[in-house]
């Protein structure tokens, strides 16, 4: 063992007493991916493969070459709508075989029951608590989904999907397990629109070495313990979580089945932008600081990499995106591709000015550079080149952007934004 290692774990073992003489619980080891923070406060980490240390300065930024997503991989050019849905079938394919994993063809049903239903539990809307049993054994994992309608509407309602962190094997053991409602739960109704909620752990658990519960576990064999090398990481399964319930709601009488929203942030925004693109069902997409693999150009050398996700995160992928280490420029897709994947339907993604971890200047020109793909459909691009300024929202075209002053997080205003935005298209 090296000798850094060695004072590292002489540190983590060692019981520090405070001065009242009470000792203090041996300290977590510390993550030898962190090197250290910014003036600015951003953290500063090692890819360890590639020795690789994160950049948050714009001057350090190497110049990039954005795969074209009107060209074909074999060069040809991308003029009409008809070229474009064969450029769109390639392009999905390279994400579900190098990126994310595909479905396995042996991926269950599920099995839909309105548990219970509401109509006082929230002013002026009816909640149907309704479950979905994943597969057909008497133990099947539970996918709780509440949906919220407006009490009296007289027709089908265009619902927005919150797919949210909780869920899974803690829910019931307390408020911080039950995924939350909008913040602007009361302006969504006022719409005549519904929200459904959904806690991500309810459809695959979101830790390394765990694929053994939830959707993926269904589809082991006895004895395997993970998926076969390019099938689905811990995103294309809670994707698919994500179109599962689409089949619900088109049985729903009381649901505008093709009028439906998803809401994701952090890797729950990556999410729902890759389950937009293999399900052509989702009206809209509001994506949060999805960040690097999801909103953010991964050929960007800004924040958190490539070789990050692949290190730190590396359950949440398909086996095959592990080739991609430090190759960044390699890669046949990025950001912008992925985005396009769901033209000519509105998308709206939102930075934080404190979360360059997640690049959202690079969110931004992603959305740029898939811009392109939106005019040759007929529909509008990001209408800008150069980012807006802070706390002001870009949506005149089907792209929209909002770069709010903080960090991590999904704001009101941002929530605000977004209904304005989707008032184009969800109202009666």
């Amino acid at each position: 063992m090296r000798p850094a290692s060695l004072a590292l774990m002489a540190a983590w073992l060692s019981v520090v007493v405070v001065a009242a003489g009470q000792p203090l619980a041996p300290q977590a080891p510390p993550d030898p991916t962190v090197l250290g923070r910014t003036t600015e406060g951003f953290t500063l980490r090692l890819a360890q493969k590639t020795g690789h240390v994160s950049n948050y300065d714009e001057s350090k930024v190497p110049a990039y070459t954005l795969p074209d997503p009107l060209v074909m991989f074999d060069g040809r050019p991308v003029r009409t709508a008809a070229d474009w849905k064969a450029r769109r079938a390639e392009i999905l394919k390279t994400y579900e075989e190098d990126i994310y994993g595909r479905v396995p063809a042996n991926a269950p049903k599920v099995r839909w029951e309105v548990a219970s239903t509401d109509p006082n539990a929230r002013a002026g809307a009816v909640l149907r608590r309704v479950v979905g049993a994943i597969g057909t054994a008497a133990d099947a994992p539970k996918i709780n989904l509440d949906v919220y309608t407006p009490a009296g509407s007289a027709r089908p309602v265009p619902v927005i999907l919150l797919v949210n962190f909780g869920g899974g094997p803690a829910r019931g053991a307390g408020p911080a397990a039950a995924p939350r409602e909008p913040p602007v739960a009361g302006e969504i109704l006022a719409r005549g629109w519904g929200y459904a909620v959904v806690g991500y752990a309810d459809i695959q658990t979101d830790r390394a070495n765990t694929f053994t519960d939830g959707v993926i576990g269904t589809t082991l064999a006895r004895g395997q313990t993970r998926p076969m090398p390019g099938d689905w990481g811990t995103i294309s399964a809670w994707a698919w979580g994500i179109s599962r319930i689409i089949d619900y709601f088109e049985t729903d009488r009381t649901v505008d089945s093709k009028r439906v929203a998803v809401q994701g942030f952090s890797r729950l925004g990556k999410t729902v932008l890759w389950a937009s693109a293999m399900d052509e069902r989702i009206a809209a997409v509001f994506s949060g600081c999805a960040g690097e693999m999801g909103s953010s150009l991964a050929r960007r050398d800004f924040g958190e990499t490539v070789d990050d996700m692949a290190q730190n995160f590396h359950w949440q992928f398909g086996s095959r995106f592990q080739q991609w280490v430090g190759r960044w420029n390699e890669m046949p897709v990025d950001a912008h591709m992925l985005i396009a994947l769901s033209a000519p339907r509105p998308v709206f993604i939102t930075g934080g000015t404190t979360d360059q971890w997640s690049d959202p200047k690079g969110e931004f020109l992603a959305e740029v550079a898939a811009s392109p793909v939106y005019q040759l459909l007929g529909a509008r691009g990001i209408g800008a080149t150069e980012l807006p300024l802070i706390d002001t929202t870009l949506a005149t075209g089907d792209l929209g952007w909002h770069y709010h002053t903080g960090g991590h997080t999904l704001t009101v205003d941002e929530w605000k934004a977004f209904l304005v935005f989707m008032d184009r298209y969800f109202k009666n």
